[in-house]
């Protein structure tokens, strides 16, 4: 039998670390960032050398390279949300949002990945209503998520409920990350699962931290408990609170990158047109994908939907309606960018009955930030 536990509180900025413990704790994330970015490319690389030997490579060699380098890619990522939440730059807006009905949205947005993986979600999701920043929520529950991902074998349960004492919310995930088969009945216990501290639970850790959520995690008998406490958890005594106490205000410097992490991909049959695209929102932090046709993006989102989709107006046709009716039929409120042809006029979706976003090709530099952050959180 393994046992651990490990508890938190809400931590300080580590921006400069104020103790040796510190100091320990972001040397074994530089390295544990080091590990993520170099084994997958090191694999790849391997491919690589493969494929110019012998000017061969089949399908699921390629489906593994790309594998290799979208994991490189992820790490990467994780690690430049790290630096941005220890650079204590973080703006944060406050707002009453309801934790049960936010986390189903998510389980709801990734369900086809959960399904491709062959894992079942099991959520039981009591009414509390809690007091934090929009899209570090977002940004957290998608990390639980993540990280469970990773770990459980067949299915992840979900609970979000009340604590009597002191009344805060509560979100708990439940997974079996190791088969039952593989546990020890007696003699030593095995070693401690240090896979679980990957990458993504740093991330997990240090959202919570910046969010000032007290988190455990527990670990026996292969099953892994991860807790999350809400200490501002609404109640209706707290109607009077004023809505400066609630939202301080979002600055937008993009220093706050406040839908960093989100995923968008790019639909344009002209290479020029995905790179003018994806250079005109990669200061965002977001993660990018780039394909060339309709059909491509249909196969795409058959594995796991991104957060959003900018299309080329060119490529309008019944292929995108009935891309877009497949994703509506399940997320009614998805976020469509639709590239138009010439001018410098731009559109949020929901104006002047338009079905999905538009910027003009001359104003992508200048528009298509603005009108994807409004799509993006207009979807939370």
């Amino acid at each position: 039998m393994d046992m651990s536990e490990i508890k938190y509180g809400a931590a300080p900025s580590p921006a400069a670390p104020a103790d040796a413990a510190d100091a320990d704790r972001w040397r074994d994330l530089v390295g544990t960032v080091g590990a993520e970015v170099a084994e997958p490319l090191t694999a790849a690389l391997e491919r690589v050398h493969a494929l110019t030997a012998n000017g061969r490579i089949d399908k699921a060699g390629l489906r593994a390279l790309r594998d290799e380098i979208e994991s490189a890619r992820r790490a990467a990522m994780i690690a430049q949300q790290l630096t941005r939440f220890a650079s204590a730059r973080l703006r944060q807006s406050h707002e009453r949002l309801p934790l049960g009905e936010t986390l189903k949205a998510v389980l709801a947005h990734r369900a086809r990945e959960t399904h491709a993986r062959g894992i079942m979600l099991e959520p039981i999701l009591k009414p509390a209503d809690v007091i934090v920043d929009a899209s570090l929520l977002f940004s957290l529950l998608n990390t639980v998520l993540d990280w469970a991902l990773i770990h459980a074998g067949s299915q992840i349960a979900f609970t979000v409920d009340l604590k009597d004492w002191p009344a805060h919310a509560r979100l708990v995930c439940r997974f079996a990350h190791r088969p039952l088969d593989e546990l020890d009945d007696g003699g030593a216990p095995p070693a401690p699962p240090t896979s679980l501290d990957s990458l993504v639970w740093r991330l997990l850790e240090q959202t919570a931290w910046t969010m000032g959520l007290p988190l455990a995690r527990t670990v026996k008998d292969g099953e892994a408990v991860l807790t999350l406490e809400f200490p501002r958890t609404a109640h209706d005594e707290m109607e009077g609170v004023s809505t400066i106490e609630l939202d301080r205000g979002f600055g937008p410097s993009g220093n706050s990158r406040p839908l960093a992490g989100s995923h968008v991909l790019v639909v344009a049959s002209r290479r020029e047109m995905r790179v003018r695209v994806r250079d005109a929102i990669r200061h965002m932090g977001l993660v990018i994908d780039l394909v060339s046709s309709v059909d491509e993006a249909a196969a795409f989102c058959r594995e796991g939907l991104p957060h959003a989709i900018i299309v080329e107006a060119v490529l309008h046709g019944e292929a995108l309606r009935k891309l877009r009716a497949e994703i509506g039929a399940e997320l009614p409120e998805f976020p469509f960018i639709e590239i138009i042809e010439e001018g410098t006029s731009f559109a949020m979706s929901g104006f002047g009955n338009a079905a999905m976003g538009h910027v003009g090709r001359d104003a992508i530099e200048s528009a298509l930030p603005s009108v994807l952050m409004f799509e993006l959180s207009r979807s939370l």
